[in-house]
């Protein structure tokens, strides 16, 4: 499978710390590739840095043959990336309904893909009239992921979805990344949520300091615990 997104030799600076220290990996185009580490590894660095929220100092991001590291965020969304932050980044003043019509780039909704959305997270139908701000923090998720999936994407970018989620609706979560993936969409996910990593991935990147100390399939990696643990710290009965 062909590479959709290249980083090579990717730092980043934050004011007077260096948080990306040479990255390079790659994500095949059609998979869901896993970006894994411990915290303050880099990972939500990497995530926008990619998206130009935070500019990279030297070295190369590709989208397929075009070089974005040097883009604005607006003109790397029109290319066809979407940024799920785990911030759960909802405009809380605006219905459902008025969340989704921003996102999407033409200002109108696909009825089919609304109706498959629904599918997965009932609720937003529910409170489709209602303001985002008075929705709970599971709902919030919901509604940000909805609108990074609103109108079809080349590749998405979903940092830690599953956080502070009850169950069914992680459940619900993976169900929906499975089905993106099989239309084609190639995923990059940040997740803490091994067995939910495990569940998606196609492929797994680890991060450790700014860099990326491995990367290989996820079936080899999810059968490995003496590797997990030396990579995250955690065995896979207890990360979780």
């Amino acid at each position: 499978m062909s590479p959709l997104l290249t980083l090579t030799g990717v730092h980043t600076h934050i004011g007077r710390y260096h948080i990306l220290q040479g990255v390079d990996f790659t994500v095949p185009e059609g998979e869901t590739t896993m970006l894994l580490g411990r915290n303050g590894a880099g990972k939500t660095t990497t995530l926008r840095t990619i998206m130009g929220l935070w500019r990279a100092s030297a070295g190369s991001i590709r989208l397929a043959e075009r070089a974005i590291e040097k883009d604005a965020t607006p003109d790397i969304s029109r290319a066809g990336l979407a940024y799920v932050p785990e911030t759960m980044a909802v405009f809380s003043d605006l219905t459902v309904r008025e969340n989704l019509v921003l996102a999407a780039r033409d200002a109108a909704l696909d009825d089919t893909r609304l109706a498959w959305i629904f599918g997965f997270f009932p609720a937003l139908k529910k409170f489709w009239l209602s303001r985002a701000g008075t929705l709970s923090g599971g709902q919030k998720q919901m509604l940000s992921i909805a609108r990074a999936i609103v109108e079809p994407r080349r590749l998405l970018l979903i940092d830690e979805p599953t956080k502070g989620l009850a169950p069914a609706i992680v459940g619900a979560l993976v169900e929906c990344l499975m089905e993106i993936k099989r239309g084609g969409t190639t995923v990059l996910l940040v997740e803490q949520n091994f067995r939910v990593a495990q569940a998606v991935g196609d492929r797994v990147c680890v991060m450790d300091n700014g860099r990326i100390v491995h990367a290989g399939a996820m079936a080899e990696f999810a059968g490995d615990e003496g590797l997990q643990q030396k990579l995250l710290g955690l065995s896979l009965d207890t990360h979780q």
